[in-house]
Formats: C-alpha cells, sequence, structure tokens
C-alpha cells in the first residue's frame, strides 16, 4: 500500500534531502489534502517538533481531522501522544524517545536492550494503547540513528524492532542511506526488519517507483512516498 507523507516546518508543507536541506516547499496545504484524500492512510511529521525548534500543533489539527494520519515528529512523553490522538491521529510515531543515547558508551557491555527505555515504550502503549504506537526505526549506515539522524547508536534496526514489539502495533523502518534522493531504496534491509517482527512493516527512504511499492506490497509491507509525489515522478491521480 502507498501511503503519502506531509512533512511540516514552518507553517508549510515541505521536502528535505537526506533530512537537512530543503527541496520544495508550499503553504497550499488545502490542495495536497484533496489529493491525499483517498488514501487510508496518510503519513504526518512535524519536522519542527522533532528538532526541537517550534511547532504546527494548528496545521496538524486542520489535517488529521480530514486525513487518516499517522502523526510523528517530537513526541517524547506520554502526554503529547494523548494530545495529538485527542487532535485526531490514528497512531502516534514515536523514534528517538524509545532509546536512551546516554548509555551508548557501556552498550558493548549491557547488550543492545539497555539502549531501549522499556518503562516509557510500556507507560506510552498502556496509555494510548500499543495497536495505536508507531515505533520509527531510523537506520543508516547499519544503525540506528536518532535525534534528527544526527545520534548514531550500536543498535540496529533488526534487534531495535525486535526489542520494541511488545510496546508497539507498527513499525516505521527508514532507510536513511537513500532517504530524499529518489534513487530507489533498500529491498533488502527493509526486508531484514520486516522478518525480525510480526508487526506490520511500513518502510520509507527513496521510494520512488510503483514497481518498489509493488515489491514491497507483495510482502505484505507498506510503503511512504514524499519526494517523489511532490515532484512528480511518481504519479498518483487526482
Amino acid at each position: 500500500m502507498l501511503i503519502p507523507s506531509i512533512d511540516l516546518q514552518g507553517g508549510r508543507i515541505v521536502q528535505l534531502v537526506q533530512g537537512e536541506r530543503l527541496a520544495l516547499a508550499t503553504h497550499d496545504v488545502d490542495a495536497w489534502i484533496e489529493r491525499f484524500r483517498r488514501f487510508p492512510r496518510v503519513q504526518l511529521i512535524d519536522l519542527d517538533a522533532a528538532m526541537g525548534v517550534g511547532g504546527n500543533d494548528e496545521l496538524i489539527r486542520r489535517i488529521a481531522v480530514e486525513l487518516p494520519c499517522r502523526v510523528g515528529g517530537g513526541v517524547r512523553s506520554v502526554g503529547r501522544a494523548q494530545d495529538l490522538v485527542d487532535a485526531g491521529a490514528q497512531a502516534v510515531i514515536v523514534g528517538s524517545a524509545f532509546f536512551d543515547a546516554r548509555r551508548q558508551p557501556d552498550a558493548g557491555s549491557l547488550g543492545a536492550a539497555a539502549l531501549v527505555k522499556r518503562d516509557f515504550a510500556e507507560a506510552l502503549a498502556d496509555a494510548v494503547g500499543a495497536e495505536r504506537v508507531m515505533g520509527a526505526v531510523d537506520a543508516k549506515a547499519g544503525r540506528v540513528v536518532i535525534h534528527g539522524w544526527k545520534t548514531s547508536l550500536p543498535i540496529t534496526a533488526v534487534e531495535a524492532v525486535g526489542l520494541l514489539e511488545p510496546f508497539c502495533g507498527e513499525f516505521l523502518y527508514t532507510h536513511v542511506d537513500t532517504e530524499g534522493l529518489m534513487q530507489g531504496t533498500d529491498m533488502d534491509a527493509i526486508r531484514a526488519v520486516a522478518r525480525a517482527t510480526s508487526r506490520r512493516i511500513t518502510a520509507a527512504g527513496g521510494i520512488t517507483t510503483r514497481a518498489e511499492i509493488d515489491q514491497l506490497d507483495a510482502v505484505g509491507i507498506d510503503a511512504v512516498v514524499g519526494m517523489a509525489i511532490y515532484t512528480g515522478a511518481l504519479q498518483i491521480g487526482s
């Protein structure tokens, strides 16, 4: 299944290359709401909240009541997750808050499990329901990255989904190495993550063509597409 992505920054819909360079931006939110209305799922990410430089709550509320959204970006507390559900989010996407980078130097002796904040994950699942929690596992050069892909952890995506599975109804796996480049994604990496969990997987990161989407769909994996849609490289109809 194709899942369109809406990224918000500074009150606009944007697309970034590798999470940093602005590739396009538009204030015409209503037009994209209409274009995405026929999709059963839409991914909505507040980049400002994720980067800790503000937020786009008004836009989130506006979009989430119109479209079936999973909403993420800066979800660092149970209260924030509950606020997003109250705003209309069908699920909340949580990534960096699941991991404790402060334990990174000791991870070799304590194991990958030491990096996962189990108490927070359990509290979140209890508060909004595990079925509404989507664990975001982003990987670059084979390792999980957090804090806007700036901090690399000594844990793989495969290890992370296994540890977080009891607290998440689904997972979003982003292959950061290919994100925003429109050069295709890493199918082997995606399949490896899917094999590591019984939860449904949504893949992101460079997915550009209908053939890639169909290939993923054939093995039960959803595909998030952003840049290819906004640039017109992938036609989704009116």
